[in-house]
């Protein structure tokens, strides 16, 4: 058999000293673990003991015969421990599952955040202890999107079971039907890698202190964003519960403040099971070639009963159905024409310089020659008034105090992947319906607290690898006012 490891956390989030559950399969004799906090760059915090090595099973797939394993069971793998050092501080961490065949000693994975791609290695957040919160800004890591894209690969075997890859579909009585995905399963974490990653070191280097949250941190604890100014919600953040829709909305009717830097935000509600280690969605992907219940219950805008009836831009201000997704390979090619600048006398806009065309001079374009509007971007249902500037008109469910500061028009957009009507032609109409233009819509709006929106999920990557001044300048704005005494 080749040399493997890989291995999953029991938890993705911990206080310091607190212990850390590791599930690991290796062919390895013994193994250890090497832990890194994820800032300006991997710093090398230390190493767990040296564990013995036990080759485990994978649960197998109940319907699929061949290489996939089930993507909605706890996979059940040998559990080993690890006190979290008190001296380390809140944040993002690294942990690497290093053989005892490996030639690698603690701190020579290369000290760049490029390095977290990969697999035998995962991510977990370490959180401040009650009444030890110092930073005003929290960055919510994106995991319930994490583990429904999941397909508990590695480097040598394609085991192909997520939400979207062989989903298995769940409907026993007096439990939430839908699509089921465990937490507890190995696999990459190329969206740590591609997001959070260049973002974090950004964050950092420009001086921004930040504490971690996971998504089930926001569903189980509706107190902790009290000790904050800001949430922040980065990168790809499709999954969410009710519990922590309620918890933001809560947070922001008493003043708080967020800001969306991602986008598909809050496309598909989700339904924590099994003792908070697996996820439920009803959603609209294929299980055996079938559609087990269409339409999809647990889509947020919808009314009921084929749907949530809580559209995501009374939330957000923009939605997914109003914006959309490019073909091709992820993260894919997009247009690289940037947002056209609306309001540049905004305070958002401050010390870019940008042009809105009002003062006769062309308007300028906002992430112009990057793939700011990513592969996936949200939208707002807008017309143009008798000037042509952009404005919200509410239809959708965007708050009446939604400005539009950016549009970015799709043309084309890839129906067949944002809209399930295109999907399936039994799927019932959904109303209301949206007619007109869409495009990834740049906006904020006050209501108690105020919510700022990039609306594409490809911000944190332009950010964080510093493709473009004026957005890093933007995003510098939006952390000073809403995240800053």
């Amino acid at each position: 058999m080749a040399s493997l490891i890989e291995g999953y956390l029991g938890s993705e989030s911990v206080r310091r000293g607190q212990r850390l559950a590791i599930h690991v399969c290796t062919t390895s004799d013994r193994f250890r673990v090497d832990f890194y906090r994820v800032s300006a760059q991997l710093e090398f915090v230390g190493s767990s003991e040296w564990f013995p090595g036990v080759v485990a099973s994978v649960p197998p797939h109940p319907h699929v015969a061949s290489e996939p394993a089930s993507p909605a069971v706890d996979w059940n793998w040998p559990r080993y421990k690890h006190a979290v050092p008190e001296g380390w501080p809140p944040g993002l961490y690294l942990a690497v599952f290093v053989e005892e065949s490996d030639d690698r000693v603690p701190c020579t994975v290369p000290n760049e955040p490029a390095a977290v791609r990969g697999f035998g290695r995962e991510f977990f957040i370490v959180r401040p202890r009650p009444g030890g919160v110092t930073a005003q800004i929290l960055y919510k890591k994106s995991t319930f999107t994490r583990h429904a894209y999941n397909r508990a690969d590695n480097g040598s075997r394609t085991r192909s079971g997520s939400l979207y890859d062989n989903p298995i579909y769940t409907a026993r009585p007096g439990h939430p039907c839908g699509h089921k995905v465990s937490m507890r399963r190995p696999g990459g974490i190329d969206d740590l890698a591609y997001w959070d990653t260049p973002f974090v070191k950004w964050l950092a280097v420009n001086g921004y202190s930040v504490d971690f949250c996971t998504d089930l941190d926001l569903h189980e604890n509706p107190d902790m964003l009290a000790h904050y100014r800001l949430l922040l919600s980065v990168g790809h953040d499709e999954y969410w519960t009710e519990a922590m829709r309620t918890n933001l909305e809560r947070f922001v009717a008493r003043g708080g403040n967020v800001a969306f830097f991602s986008g598909n935000t809050c496309w598909w509600r989700t339904h924590v099971t099994d003792d908070a280690t697996a996820i439920v969605s009803d959603t609209d992907h294929y299980v055996e070639g079938v559609f087990p219940h269409l339409p999809a219950a647990d889509q947020w805008w919808p009314p009921p009963p084929n749907g949530v009836g809580q559209p995501e831009n009374a939330l957000t201000g923009v939605s997914f159905r109003n914006g959309g997704m490019w073909p091709g390979d992820w993260p894919g090619d997009r247009p690289r024409h940037g947002f056209a600048v609306q309001h540049a006398a905004h305070w958002v806009f401050a010390g870019t310089g940008l042009r809105d065309g009002t003062s006769g001079a062309p308007q300028d374009f906002l992430g112009a020659g990057t793939p700011l509007i990513g592969y996936e971007c949200d939208g707002a249902a807008f017309k143009f008034d008798s000037a042509g500037v952009a404005f919200a008109t509410g239809a959708d469910g965007t708050p009446e105090s939604f400005l539009i500061l950016g549009l970015a028009l799709l043309e084309p957009v890839n129906e067949d992947y944002y809209n399930p009507r295109a999907r399936h032609w039994n799927c019932p109409p959904r109303e209301p319906e949206i007619t007109g233009p869409r495009a990834a819509t740049m906006g904020i709006y006050t209501t108690g607290g105020t919510v700022f929106t990039a609306a594409t999920t490809d911000w944190p990557v332009v950010v964080g690898k510093r493709l473009d001044a004026n957005v890093e300048q933007v995003t510098r704005n939006v952390l000073d006012r809403l995240g800053c005494d």
